[in-house]
């Protein structure tokens, strides 16, 4: 069962935008109070500079609240797609949007017009720009560039670089790794003064594959996705949008359809699932990320194996005001993943309070909580992710589900909250507005008298 796009302009979508603003209104309004300043629109002289690549709106949006209710001033380079209006009304906020719109049904043309522009407007940027730290979120469309002629482009104009990465080598992940790929990764992080990863894991990946110092290193929690809409909309009414009903037992998986992802692996499972009874489905949402011929043989597989209507699809990208319907309707998150250090769709779940079950790969043991937040099946079974998912429907965290809900969206608020993050983050910065601004050169900071 294929399912259509929904409508976004409705209420739940005017739900999200109104709830993203009120967390950041409350944010700047908290902070200004504190200090005794005015909550007007005057703004502050920025200390910060958040590159964000112009998407990843849930970490972006997260983070800039985050650094409102830390009293952190800071100009924010996006785009449409971050735009928001309480941004604008935030003293402790500049907002620019360099990035413009990026949408993908453009032509060829436009979009290397654009790219073209936004990357003028940076650099113009970079040049002219007040703050002396600049906060990469995301590289920007040409990875190579970026790394490279980008980053000593900053550090020649005397800027200190911190930088989020969110996966040490994406390559190696996606099974596109190369020499190029490492060697400009490596350039890149031996040229920021400080970076912030998600797991000690990745910690230990950037010492033992890129050489970098052990003190340049935080590792800070990934943060609970909070600027999707949760709305009154219950788990009853969920299943029936979707055509559910209450005695069906529900899997999800969810995002972008890539390999390294083993989707293939959880429609095996369900092949052996659905041999044992009837009731099982499927909810897969999510659009291929450059995978083609992966997703047609998964399509083939599910057609042969006569399990296409234990599945659910919406292969498209799903707006954050149609996610809840998603994580309501379900009885347990999929993660059946091959290779990754971590994963935001684990946290995505835990905001909704959704168990997970999830392959014991990377650092998905120390987020996962056997029998109280979800299980861990063997990566690249079937068979073994099979008998997990049969023995989670037997188990209270299923059996007590609506109850067991906000218990994790309580461990996940407290252990995941952007307030712990922001607090790092914090404190990074000010170790760096401490000390004077330099350029590392073979390996030692010249200082810039400012």
């Amino acid at each position: 069962m294929r399912l259509g796009s929904d409508d976004t302009n409705g209420p739940m979508a005017l739900f999200q935008e109104g709830q993203m603003r009120r967390n950041i209104q409350a944010a700047g309004r908290e902070t200004c109070a504190k200090a005794g300043r005015p909550t007007g629109p005057e703004p502050r002289a920025a200390q910060v500079a958040v590159l964000t690549g112009g998407g990843d709106r849930p970490y972006a949006l997260g983070l800039a609240a985050a650094l409102i209710a830390q009293g952190v001033p800071f100009d924010f380079i996006a785009s449409d797609d971050l735009d928001d209006p309480e941004l604008h009304r935030s003293p402790l906020v500049h907002f620019l949007n360099l990035r413009k719109e990026i949408r993908s049904d453009v032509s060829m043309v436009r979009k290397v017009v654009r790219v073209l522009l936004y990357y003028w407007r940076l650099l113009i940027y970079a040049a002219t720009a007040k703050p002396k730290l600049f906060h990469i979120l995301w590289n920007n469309k040409f990875a190579v560039l970026d790394r490279t002629l980008l980053m000593l482009y900053y550090r020649a104009l005397g800027k200190c670089v911190v930088f989020t990465a969110h996966n040490v080598n994406a390559g190696w992940r996606d099974n596109s790794d190369s020499l190029l790929n490492r060697l400009t990764l490596k350039i890149q992080y031996q040229l920021c003064d400080h970076l912030f990863v998600h797991t000690e894991q990745m910690r230990r990946q950037l010492r033992a594959c890129f050489a970098v110092a052990d003190a340049k290193i935080s590792v800070i929690p990934f943060p609970i996705n909070s600027t999707v809409p949760n709305t009154v909309l219950t788990s009853v009414e969920a299943k029936q949008r979707l055509g559910l009903t209450r005695h069906q037992k529900v899997v999800l998986f969810f995002g972008s359809i890539a390999p390294y992802k083993g989707l293939e692996y959880l429609v095996e499972a369900m092949i052996l699932l659905a041999r044992t009874g009837p009731d099982y489905r499927l909810i897969i949402a999510g659009r291929p990320k450059n995978c083609a011929s992966y997703w047609d043989a998964i399509q083939e597989r599910i057609s042969c194996a006569e399990i296409r209507s234990n599945v659910i699809e919406r292969v498209e990208y799903v707006p954050d005001a149609d996610t809840e319907i998603y994580f309501k309707a379900t009885d347990v998150l999929i993660l059946p993943y091959t290779h990754i250090f971590q994963s935001g769709v684990l946290f995505l779940g835990y905001n909704f309070g959704l168990p997970v079950i999830a392959s014991d790969v990377g650092s998905l043991r120390e987020d996962v909580i056997v029998g109280r937040t979800g299980f861990l099946s063997k990566p690249q079974d079937p068979t073994d992710l099979a008998k997990c998912i049969e023995t989670y429907f037997s188990s209270e965290l299923y059996i007590k589900l609506e109850m067991r809900r906000q218990e994790i969206q309580d461990f996940a608020a407290k252990k995941y909250s952007w307030t712990r993050v922001s607090e790092i983050i914090r404190s990074a910065y000010k170790n760096f507005q401490s000390h004077p601004i330099g350029i590392l050169v073979k390996g030692k900071r010249h200082t810039i008298h400012t």
